[in-house]
């Protein structure tokens, strides 16, 4: 654990974007062990929080501008699974941007909404306080443990 002082809020930045990718990283547990180490609880919120966001921000444009390539070569999609997704999405609306920090879920949910060309002041509202909310209670939550 001592690695994970040396690099920090830069640590923890790194995890925080690339979780929101595609990549299966969980910056859950970064958050966790730098608070366990005395970490800064309000720094490692907001550089968290702010860097999952901008992983979020990469789906939406990649949605938004690279999905035909993305979906239809190289994941070989159908226009029938687009249309699923797609239809998903307008069930649920765009609220369910709020989600977007859930696991499994949350990356495709930011995809869609670029494909489905949402608002981007909303995405990133909606985005941002989901994600903030997840780690503000997690740091609660770990903070609380360790009184």
């Amino acid at each position: 654990m001592e690695w994970l002082s040396e690099y920090g809020l830069l640590g923890m930045a790194l995890s925080a974007f690339l979780a929101a990718t595609i990549l299966p990283l969980s910056s859950e547990l970064v958050l966790s062990a730098l608070l366990i180490a005395g970490e800064n609880p309000t720094a490692l919120i907001i550089v968290a929080t702010a860097a999952n966001v901008a992983g979020s921000i990469v789906n939406y444009l990649i949605g938004h501008w690279g999905a035909d390539t993305i979906m239809y070569r190289w994941f070989r999609l159908s226009k029938e699974q687009t249309r699923k997704a797609e239809t998903q999405f307008n069930h649920y609306g765009k609220w369910s941007l709020l989600l977007a920090w859930v696991p499994i879920m949350g990356d495709p949910l930011t995809f869609v909404a670029g494909l489905l060309k949402v608002n981007f002041g909303l995405f990133l509202v909606l985005v941002t306080t989901g994600k903030f909310a997840r780690y503000w209670i997690i740091s609660q939550a770990i903070l609380a443990s360790q009184s």
